[in-house]
């Protein structure tokens, strides 16, 4: 049997940490004036129950951005900071040397770059030059668990090897100012920045975290518009629609019961939930449609009062967290999933 395992999680937050009300009191500045109910604006901001969120800038420092170009050139610099210390700790945590990685997947959906920040952290890094590498942009929500799928189909294939995952999430650098629709306005109080790195190896290393048992990837067709991003000269401006959590009960129960039986298990055998923190009614649609009543959501719903929604990086948090404070009993089995735009799901099976 096939025994690809987590290795190690690493993390990085920016060290620019706001609490939601400063926050809210500099949105209020900006938008004084342009937004007609300004109580609207913190009613939103109070619903997503985020406490506090890491900025990969000073505060005072948004107003300098200009131009989409000003935003970008600050998400590669910033992204190759935070990536380079998320590798760091997670190799340190693996007991490995950079010499050993093998293949390395980068994913992120917040800043565009060529070179990508996977070939700008070589560089830092002094990897290896003869690894593979994998950018891939544009998964949303969704990569991290995917990038963990991905990476262990990689040393599934390659039983020696190591695969390293990076995701980084810079989501402040997407701002819109000038746009006051809801899907903006709620978003400028739910997402944070950061970053974490994955260590995935193959059945012929040595490692004590999960075993990756299997993974699934489901696409739901003709659902472009419920969450993605329109991009033009301005940027990216936020797709956000109010069917997400519909989305969340109208699959996300019956994905996860067929994934779990054609590996002959049922839902009931699942003791650990590792998910993303998309929001407070997508993880309301998903404690209810899954029946997790029990405090398994618990890291998830930490995660987003203690950081916000970070996209892709999200779930490697409750992972790192998961593993770091709460790792579940030895042979039990756990699930590890997130959604994102397409609409789309990413499950992986995980026997702890």
């Amino acid at each position: 049997m096939a025994s690809m395992r987590i290795a190690a999680v690493g993390k990085a937050l920016p060290p620019n940490y706001y609490g939601q009300e400063e926050l809210l009191a500099a949105f209020r500045q900006l938008w004084t004036g342009r937004v007609r109910n300004l109580d609207r604006l913190e009613r939103l901001h109070r619903n997503v129950l985020v406490g506090g969120r890491h900025l990969a800038l000073p505060l005072e420092e948004y107003q300098d951005l200009e131009t989409w170009g000003d935003s970008n050139d600050a998400w590669i610099r910033v992204a190759q900071d935070v990536g380079e210390a998320a590798i760091v700790q997670a190799l340190e945590r693996a007991g490995l040397d950079r010499q050993e990685v093998d293949a390395f997947f980068f994913v992120t959906v917040t800043g565009v770059a060529t070179p990508s920040i996977d070939a700008r952290l070589m560089n830092r890094l002094g990897l290896p030059a003869r690894i593979k590498r994998v950018p891939i942009f544009g998964l949303g929500c969704v990569a991290g668990a995917a990038g963990i799928a991905r990476a262990a189909d990689y040393v599934k294939a390659y039983p020696d090897q190591v695969a390293l995952l990076l995701s980084v999430e810079l989501c402040s650098l997407t701002l819109q100012r000038k746009d006051l629709s809801i899907p903006n306005l709620i978003s400028s109080g739910l997402f944070g920045d950061g970053a974490a790195a994955v260590v995935v190896v193959g059945s012929e290393r040595q490692a004590s975290g999960p075993r990756i048992v299997a993974s699934r990837s489901i696409f739901y067709p003709d659902t472009e518009q419920v969450m993605g991003w329109e991009i033009s000269e301005k940027g990216f401006q936020v797709v956000l629609s109010a069917e997400v959590p519909e989305m969340v009960s109208g699959h996300l129960r019956q994905d996860v019961e067929r994934f779990l039986a054609d590996h002959g298990h049922r839902r009931d055998e699942i003791t650990s939930w590792v998910a993303h923190p998309g929001g407070p009614r997508v993880l309301e649609a998903m404690a209810e449609t899954l029946e997790l009543e029990n405090g398994e959501l618990d890291v998830t719903w930490r995660s987003l009062a203690e950081v916000g929604n970070l996209s892709s990086t999200s779930v490697l948090l409750v992972l790192e967290e998961t593993l770091r404070e709460h790792r579940p009993a030895p042979g039990s089995l756990g699930m590890l999933l997130a959604m994102g735009p397409a609409f789309c799901s990413e499950l992986v099976l995980l026997e702890w």
